[in-house]
């Protein structure tokens, strides 16, 4: 789909006659030989003049130049002469000679080529040798080219035979095989236009060589191919009417010939074996000489072998091949022409008189009508010669070399441009210019002979004309004057595929670009397809990620593939394939943004359609306007129109925020923010199904669209969805209902219909809605019969039972007056709240139901609430029971007393109370009941000892006036706890002691040798690989891999039920390794961690009471007792801030991993040591 178009062109001509050209990479100039009178002039092309390196007197009677090369690197050029001399021009000599005649070939020489490595000279002689010549001209190797070569050939041949031996037989027609030809070919000589020359071709790797030459024995044109070593390796198979020229492609799997027949001429290729491999025909010259008149000079490729020239007598064509197809892109009235050896579409061309010579860059482009909307249908242009091959693609999608269109012209073209309203095209040919302009089929043709000084008047009168500015002799016919909507951005694609924008670097890498009014579009050579928002600076433009999986900017697209053209209109972009088919394509980006824009017009069909058509998610509509689209339903409604596309919008509406999640990424950078969006709108659908009711309220044809709104709620709707179809029963009787049914059929579960169609007790609209469900009809007939015979209040209770809707159900039995039915009822579903809130007011059945939950709260071990029930039933005895049991001692023992209960069971009572306080480690409550109801002072006062009260039990020894016990009771009790709470502070020690170096060293472990230290060291201390495969499988998803197996996570799902046991069963065994911590293994770090943390938190609760125990120590003259509490409840706080600095206060990659909700985390929370008090009188004391 790309044409070849001149992008630079530079030309310069004098009196002198220019014998050769060659390319000088080094300084990218052009060197050329000229005859200046007998005087042979090397001159490099600068500018617009040349400059002279050396001169010399040119040969005695006619010569010929036969090969002109430029080394870069010496700075010297090779000149080969067909006489047989060399010689060499060293451009600045230090010593030697600047012109050297390095060798001389007395039989002369037919043809040289040098290798395109520079390193090796190929020469054919006129005696029939090969010469190989190294860069030193040192001989390396000379071979006869003899008729034994072709013996070398081992070509099978697959013809018939003689045509007397050929079977005749009946049906021999028939049985012929099509895959072998009529006709074998002998070899034999064209009978005109051959001109007997020699040609050499190396293959662009240098590797072979190919020498085109007559056999004269033979009479028999022959392709020789030679290895660099001089070795024959083969030769062509014979050929009718070959001629001389003969090019082998760079990538070196074909070589081109030309062969002639007596009604046309065909562009031959040969394999390196020498077999054919198809060919091409050539068409007709435009006034050229008639018939094969026209010699055809030479063949050569381009360095990237995409064009292939062949040169005429008076002209140069270039053709390129696509899709199996070759076409003729250009013609070019100069009959010598040289490829640049490094850019693939530069060259040179000298006139046929040498007078003349030209420097021009092509470049191979899409000539495609603007993408400007509406206009952009995606009109594309190619030339083949004569045919100009048009084909609009969102007409239709034609695949080259075919087309929807092909409009003929008098001339080959050169150059095509298609106008603005697609409907006409600007074609430049030689030596005619050709203006044709398509309008629905109708073609009308302008011709312009450029010969003439002045343009024809009536062409005038149809359009503009002027002159091309890169070829005077080519003029420009405008038919209508493009005017852009606003100003183009300034991109251009630079060889090396750097995209530039304002001259200033963008994007590397690129091989194909468009722009559109709001994109940039283009291809790289990483294969993707990307989409950049356009803007007026550079820093605007955001070039998206190679990351096709997560943003929508961005697609991978098949290798080598090209951009043709895009279709904003209709979102789609025209990709060529390197083999040239195509691929019509709608990006997400140009989609989005499609319907963006529609949404902004308030074209909410079109928004709709594309949609539905390129399956985006349809809450785009809403969630790129919201409070525009909520505004204008009734629009929506009414553009369009039809209630399935209706349906199918609210059926996929969902709470999510696709603008910003989904299609986040293709909107701008400024409209996308920085912070990263929630997705989730509360009540989206449910406003946008309110704002439909609403608007649809009033119309009788849009019922199935209410029904949806009410089903697609967030919960559904199903009750007022099903009351939509009782209306419309009642308005237009049951004709109209089967279709209502079966659409919320649909649209929901058909069971959950049933139940709610029986919850509406409406059992015509349950028997239509169980219709349509794959019951047996002997399931549900019976049981709605049942129903249809049973009294309205029974068959409310019976529906509401079945579908459990107890608390319902209570209400009609209420209503039915049958209490001891609704008594057995509430016990069975405890529906007790329920049924006393029916019997509030009265109180004999409020009573006898509040029996019946306080006898369920006692079983159910509910003991406030059942002493709380009892209490109001005056079931006092039950009520003191439920309080004791729910550790209420004060409430039990004062209920208790109003009973009334005999002073031995009130002491029986405070004896069990206190005796619970004392198991649940109350000391408190139970030295209280000790003292207030069983006035025993001493076991208040050991109890209060207990609980570290000692100030509580001194008051009370005061207050009792008994001051014995201080001895016997409060000192033993203060020698208890000091000895508990020595006891407690030596097993702390011990343990810090312990654990502490332990933390230590295994956390050196695991720094030095990691893997070891998660058992992993399955090479014993070889070298371990780095690209760890961690493919999973079913045994590893299992057993988890070597960096998942501690964590609780796996790589993937489970494969099936067994499985999914086997994995509950690991983590089951390995969350019992971890709590049990043992020694060696993965969890002992974490294990010891946790229990130093415990460690510190019991000291941190125990501190307070040690406090306490000192003091009255102290107080109690127990002095040294008191000192040894404190001493050790210092060094246990010293160790537990030493284990916080040493254990918790680590660096953030050395945190300890825990699992929580969301899986592995880091745990960060250090503890806090709670500062323990000393006593200053100790101290003082020291």
């Amino acid at each position: 789909m790309r044409n070849l178009r001149c992008v630079q062109q530079s030309s310069f001509g004098d009196a002198a006659c220019i014998k050769n050209v060659a390319w000088d990479v080094s300084s990218d100039s052009v060197v050329c030989l000229r005859d200046k009178r007998g005087l042979l002039s090397l001159e490099r092309w600068i500018g617009d003049q040349f400059q002279q390196i050396a001169a010399w007197d040119a040969p005695e009677g006619s010569y010929e130049v036969l090969d002109l090369q430029v080394f870069g690197d010496t700075e010297s050029a090779c000149v080969i002469f067909d006489s047989g001399d060399i010689v060499v021009v060293k451009e600045n000599p230090v010593k030697e000679e600047k012109i050297e005649i390095v060798g001389s070939i007395d039989v002369g020489i037919s043809a040289a080529a040098w290798s395109p490595d520079e390193e090796l000279l190929a020469i054919t002689t006129k005696a029939n040798t090969l010469i190989y010549l190294t860069r030193d001209f040192e001989d390396l190797v000379s071979v006869e080219l003899t008729a034994r070569d072709l013996e070398v050939s081992d070509h099978v041949s697959v013809g018939w035979g003689k045509k007397e031996t050929q079977f005749k037989g009946k049906k021999a027609r028939a049985l012929r095989d099509p895959t072998v030809p009529e006709t074998i070919d002998d070899g034999r000589l064209a009978e005109s236009n051959e001109f007997y020359e020699t040609t050499i071709s190396w293959r662009g790797d240098g590797a072979y060589i190919a020498i085109n030459a007559i056999e004269e024995s033979r009479q028999r044109r022959i392709i020789r191919i030679y290895s660099r070593e001089g070795t024959l390796h083969s030769v062509s198979e014979p050929v009718n009417g070959l001629i001389g020229p003969l090019s082998w492609r760079p990538v070196g799997n074909l070589l081109a010939g030309v062969q002639l027949f007596e009604d046309k001429r065909q562009v031959v290729f040969f394999e390196r074996n020498g077999l054919r491999h198809g060919q091409f025909t050539l068409r007709p010259l435009d006034g050229g000489e008639p018939g094969n008149d026209t010699p055809i000079r030479a063949l050569q490729w381009n360095v990237d072998s995409t064009v292939l020239a062949i040169s005429y007598d008076d002209r140069v064509q270039l053709w390129t091949m696509n899709n199996y197809h070759w076409y003729l892109k250009q013609e070019l009235l100069d009959p010598s022409l040289k490829w640049h050896p490094e850019k693939p579409l530069a060259f040179t061309m000298v006139s046929k008189s040498g007078e003349k010579a030209r420097r021009l860059q092509y470049r191979l482009d899409v000539c495609s009508a603007p993408i400007l909307p509406p206009f952009d249908y995606g009109v594309v242009a190619v030339i083949d010669g004569k045919i100009l091959r048009v084909t609009p693609f969102r007409q239709a999608n034609v695949p080259p070399p075919m087309a929807l269109y092909e409009i003929k012209m008098a001339a080959n073209a050169n150059d095509v441009r298609v106008t603005l309203r697609n409907s006409e095209f600007e074609v430049s040919n030689h030596p005619l210019f050709q203006i044709q302009a398509l309008h629905l089929g109708r073609t009308s043709t302008y011709v312009l002979d450029c010969s003439k000084t002045e343009p024809p008047t009536e062409v005038q009168k149809e359009g503009h004309l002027e002159p091309n500015q890169l070829d005077p002799s080519v003029w420009r016919l405008s038919f209508e004057t493009i005017s852009p909507l606003e100003e183009p951005k300034k991109f251009m694609l630079e060889e090396n595929g750097v995209l530039l924008f304002h001259g200033r670097l963008l994007v590397r890498g690129v091989t194909s670009y468009l722009v559109t009014l709001s994109h940039l579009i283009f291809t790289t050579s990483q294969h993707m397809l990307k989409f950049v928002h356009l803007a007026t600076d550079l820093e605007e433009l955001e070039i998206p990620p190679d990351t096709p999986e997560s943003d929508e900017r961005c697609r991978s697209i098949e290798r080598g593939a090209r951009l043709v053209t895009a279709m904003p209109s209709i979102f789609a972009v025209v990709l060529q394939m390197p083999r040239g088919n195509l691929e019509t394509i709608y990006p997400r980006a140009l989609v989005v943004a499609g319907i963006r824009e529609s949404i902004a017009q308030k074209n909410y069909k079109r928004a709709f359609l594309a949609c539905r058509n390129q399956r985006v998610d349809m809450n785009m509509i809403h969630d790129h306007q919201p409070e525009q689209f909520i505004a204008n339903v009734g629009a929506f409604i009414d553009q369009i129109k039809k209630s399935q596309h209706i349906d199918l919008f609210l059926s996929s509406l969902k709470e999510e925020d696709v603008s910003r999640t989904m299609y986040r990424e293709t909107l701008r950078a400024e409209e996308r923010g920085e912070t990263k969006a929630t997705g989730a709108q509360a009540g989206k659908v449910n406003r946008i199904c309110n704002a439909f009711l609403e608007a649809l309220s009033g119309r009788k044809s849009n019922v199935k669209n209410m029904i949806t709104a009410q089903v697609c709620k967030n919960p559904p709707d199903l009750d007022a969805g099903l009351l939509e179809i009782v209306q419309l029963r009642v308005e237009q009787g049951s004709d109209h209902v089967d279709e209502t049914v079966e659409h919320i059929c649909f649209l929901a579960d058909v069971n959950r219909l049933y139940d709610t169609a029986l919850g509406l007790y409406d059992l015509r609209l349950t028997l239509l809605i169980v219709q349509q469900s794959q019951k047996d009809p002997r399931e549900y007939l019976p049981f709605l019969q049942e129903l249809q015979r049973m009294d309205p209040l029974r068959r409310q209770f019976s529906i509401d039972d079945y579908l459990g809707r107890h608390k319902k159900a209570v209400r009609h039995l209420c209503d039915l007056n049958a209490f001891e039915e609704l008594t057995r009822y509430t016990k069975k579903h405890g529906l007790y709240q329920d049924t006393l809130n029916f019997y509030r007011y009265d109180e004999d059945k409020f009573s006898s139901i509040m029996q019946l939950y306080a006898d369920y709260l006692k079983d159910t071990s509910q003991f406030k609430s059942a002493a709380t029930a009892f209490h109001y039933l005056n079931d006092l005895t039950q009520a003191s029971e439920c309080y004791r049991l729910a550790n209420q001692w004060q409430k039990s023992l004062s209920v208790a007393s109003l009973i009334p209960l005999s002073s031995d069971q009130l002491r029986s009572l405070a004896t069990t109370s206190a005796q619970s306080a004392v198991e649940t480690k109350d000391f408190r409550s139970a030295a209280t009941i000790f003292l207030d109801h069983l006035q025993d002072v001493p076991s208040a006062v050991r109890y209060f000892c207990k609980g570290y009260l000692f100030t509580e039990a001194f008051r009370t020894i005061t207050l009792s006036s008994n001051t014995e016990l201080l001895s016997t009771v409060f000192d033993n009790g203060l020698t208890e706890n000091m000895a508990s709470i020595t006891e407690l502070l030596a097993d702390c020690k011990a343990q810090l002691t312990a654990q502490l170096p332990r933390i230590q060293e295994l956390r050196e472990k695991k720094k030095e040798d990691p893997l070891a230290f998660l058992e992993g060291d399955v090479n014993e201390g070889k070298d371990i690989p780095d690209n760890v495969s961690l493919a999973p499988t079913d045994a590893s998803t299992t057993g988890g891999s070597l960096f998942t197996r501690y964590t609780n996570r796996t790589a993937t799902g489970t494969v099936d039920t067994g499985t999914s046991r086997r994995s509950s069963k690991n983590r089951r065994r390995e969350e019992r390794k971890r709590a049990r911590g043992k020694k060696g293994s993965i969890y002992e770090e974490e294990y010891l961690v946790n229990s130093v943390r415990r460690l510190i938190e019991r000291v941190n609760s125990v501190g307070d009471e040690a406090a306490r125990l000192v003091e009255w120590l102290v107080r109690r003259r127990m002095v040294e007792r008191a000192r040894a509490v404190e001493g050790g409840m210092s060094d246990v706080v010293a160790l537990c801030e030493k284990a916080v600095k040493e254990v918790f206060a680590i660096e953030e990659e050395e945190a300890e991993l825990v699992e929580g909700e969301e899986g592995v985390q880091l745990k960060r929370d250090v503890p806090v040591v709670k500062e323990f008090g000393k006593l200053s009188l100790l101290d003082l004391g020291q």
